[in-house]
């Protein structure tokens, strides 16, 4: 009976990837990641500000939320999601700027271009990251070094900005190699090394474990990715089960999902993930109006949309997803007040590690239609 239970536990580590098809280790994908995207568009926008703590965020008058901080500004702790009253408070000396999200939204366009010109599989995570497949091109993410360089030079040349790039067999990987060497960074792992690199980093640094989990992990004796992984898999599903098991095929280096361009317009929806749990309400309006101001800029090329939808992420990884459709074209004014309504009526009172937000059910503009957008979002300061 034990030798069943651990044969089906394999068979589900292994995942369902058929022997016959090509190893999941000779992809080559790559992770690119601005650095400091938008505090470094006000840096190189205004030279004054270039070497200093430059924080991009809302109103700290107005329960605003920081954006992004520069790496100046981080040394002192500030982070994004933060309340720009309490960033201020860590970092006196910081500059506070207001968010220019259209400015940002171009920038992010030209580098697109850029990933395009270089593979069409190219998924967009935000304004300032993507993954991008180059598996047709290159053999392996060791020979990914050139393409990565060039890439490097060409952002740098056309935008002014710096970006650091992982390059891995899956998207896992490369996105933690992204953030190895930051800023202006370059990191390739060859394939059959994944385990290898993950295994001395926190166990945060998986997909889908948050701080709750990552205290539950921790409360079970498991603190690093290479006790996950090596930790017994029954054991496993009986504490924390299929999402345990998940985890640990995480932690073994082993994440099969393809990058996945763009395709038909069916939604446009932005995602901030918190880097701590957020259980107050006003920080979490903040967030959410956030999120409305960035949605702004990406709709203006878009037709009018009837519904928009809330997504909640606990700290447990439970998720809900909320949709209305409000009778009428989804406006600024009415994205705001509706979303700010539909999460009063849907959050549980729970700390919160994602907040979406997007927009769906899209309808041919009529002729002469004013914008969906009829306030200029672009120019606010934040919430």
């Amino acid at each position: 009976m034990t030798r069943l239970v651990v044969a089906s536990i394999d068979r589900i580590l292994a995942g369902s990837r058929r022997y016959d098809e090509p190893d999941f280790r000779m992809r080559t994908i790559m992770h690119v990641d601005l650095d400091a995207f938008y505090s470094s568009i006000e840096q190189r926008d205004n030279p004054a500000l270039r070497g200093k703590p430059v924080i991009v965020g809302g109103d700290p008058a107005s329960r605003g939320v920081v954006a992004t901080a520069s790496y100046e500004a981080r040394r002192f702790g500030v982070h994004s999601a933060m309340p720009t009253r309490t960033a201020l408070r860590l970092c006196p000396s910081a500059v506070l700027v207001p968010p220019r999200f259209g400015v940002y939204r171009q920038v992010s366009e030209q580098l697109h271009a850029l990933f395009l010109a270089l593979t069409p599989l190219v998924e967009p995570i935000a304004f300032d990251e993507a993954f991008l497949d180059l598996s047709s091109l290159l053999s392996s993410p060791v020979e990914a070094g050139d393409s990565a360089r060039a890439l490097k030079r060409q952002i740098q040349e056309e935008t002014g900005l710096t970006a650091s790039i992982g390059v891995a067999a899956n998207k896992l990987v490369a996105k933690v190699a992204s953030d190895r060497q930051k800023p202006d960074g370059l990191t390739i792992v060859p394939p059959g090394e994944e385990r290898g690199f993950l295994a001395p980093l926190p166990v945060r640094h998986l997909f889908g474990i948050g701080p709750r989990t990552e205290d539950r992990l921790r409360a079970s004796g498991i603190e690093r990715v290479s006790q996950l992984a090596e930790a017994d898999p029954a054991w496993l599903l009986a504490r924390f089960g299929q999402s345990g098991l998940e985890w640990q095929r995480l932690a073994r280096g082993i994440d099969e999902r393809p990058v996945t361009p763009d395709r038909e317009l069916q939604q446009i929806s932005r995602e901030r993930t918190f880097p701590r749990d957020i259980s107050a309400r006003a920080e979490l309006h903040a967030a959410l109006d956030t999120l409305v101001a960035e949605l702004g800029p990406l709709l203006r090329d878009a037709p009018p949309a009837r519904t928009f939808t809330l997504k909640l992420r606990y700290a447990d990884l439970a998720t809900v997803t909320r949709r209305r459709t409000p009778g009428r074209v989804v406006t600024a004014d009415v994205l705001r007040a509706g979303a700010l309504d539909l999460f009063d009526k849907s959050w549980d009172g729970r700390p919160l590690r994602l907040l979406g937000l997007g927009i769906s059910n899209f309808i041919p503009a009529a002729a002469g239609q004013l914008s969906l957008f009829d306030t200029d979002l672009a120019s606010r300061s934040g919430p």
